[in-house]
């Protein structure tokens, strides 16, 4: 038996989480590995906003984490023992191991990292946040050269890979970001055309000035006063990939702004505008074509990305809630390992 250290959702947040939401315990694992199963070693673990609405009690896209449940999350693992026939031991895999050091994983959710990339990109720029960019601003998006693509939370690693997709379309790019550090880092690193920081006074008089031809694209990650700013400059037929709202996640309540429907829906009708939420799952198909495109430029360093990297398990909930504060840079990692 090996001692499997995890944590576990103690209580449900009433607004911003604390750390005495989560508790750290010995996570039992099952006896024996069967048929079709693999014991991993967790290495890495993504810290990602989804993990705040999954800690409620509420409907979604996805089951909540019950309270004494291991904290649901992505990471790259190696197999220590496999019943699986496509994987053996010392291989390196991506899964679903969560916020513990060891899981027991069907084979069937794995997939075995190989290339000449590094493992952790497998999280980030490779990962569902880099395919989430791909299929939101691609799919839903459609950008063509010469249009205005604005992209919220922008120096994230969903956020820096649709400024940089859309840079290779042909596009002017706007970053909204969360200070001047964070804007400098989305016009110096990421290749933004122009950065609002979304925390300064006369947020609409800054992005229309950034946007004199007005908004064909905003990839919509922060939701709040950031969108209420952006509606007006929507020029019609414009698309909005709806991917998070991470200035709502931790409302306790109905946002304060939900009066303002009528005036949003009056302008999905006057300017024919195309409204689509999505969960990265919807576009699974498109997966294989979305590595065949990035990995090449990843790998040449023509999309460039940035990683936080944290060390320790014990380190995890102050990270995340740092994250959902908007104090990390680029993709935030747990190194477990």
């Amino acid at each position: 038996m090996l001692e499997n250290q995890g944590w576990t959702l103690a209580r449900r947040p009433m607004g911003e989480p604390s750390v005495e939401d989560f508790s750290l315990q010995s996570v039992p694992l099952k006896s024996r590995v069967v048929e079709g199963e693999v014991l991993v070693r967790n290495l890495l673990l993504s810290l990602d906003p989804y993990m705040r609405w999954r800690m409620n009690d509420a409907k979604s896209y996805a089951r909540p984490v019950e309270i004494g449940q291991v904290m649901v999350g992505a990471t790259v693992s190696e197999v220590l023992v496999s019943e699986h026939p496509g994987f053996k031991p010392g291989d390196t895999v991506l899964g679903g191991g969560g916020w513990q050091e060891y899981s027991i994983l069907k084979g069937e959710t794995l997939q075995k990292l190989t290339g000449n990339v590094p493992p952790s990109t497998a999280l980030g720029v490779l990962g569902s946040p880099g395919f989430t960019a791909y299929a939101g601003l691609m799919k839903i998006g459609m950008p063509k050269p010469g249009e205005t693509v604005v992209v919220g939370a922008a120096t994230g690693p969903v956020g820096s890979m649709v400024g940089q997709l859309a840079k290779l379309a042909g596009c002017r790019t706007v970053a909204i970001a969360g200070g001047p550090e964070k804007c400098a880092l989305a016009k110096e690193m990421f290749g933004f055309d122009a950065a609002i920081d979304h925390r300064a006074s006369h947020l609409g008089e800054r992005l229309a000035e950034a946007c004199p031809r007005g908004i064909d694209v905003y990839f919509e990650n922060i939701g709040g006063r950031t969108l209420d700013a952006v509606l007006p400059l929507l020029n019609d037929f414009a698309r909005v990939p709806v991917c998070g709202l991470v200035s709502q996640y931790n409302d306790d309540g109905p946002y304060e702004g939900e009066t303002r429907l009528a005036s949003l829906m009056r302008d999905v009708l006057i300017k024919r505008l195309t409204m689509r939420g999505f969960i990265v799952t919807d576009f699974a198909e498109y997966r294989d074509e979305f590595l065949e495109m990035a990995m090449p430029l990843v790998a040449s360093g023509k999309i460039t990305h940035l990683e936080d990297i944290v060390d320790g398990l014990d380190a995890a909930p102050d990270a995340f809630i740092g994250l959902l504060q908007g104090k990390n840079k680029g993709k935030l990692i747990v190194r477990i390992a």
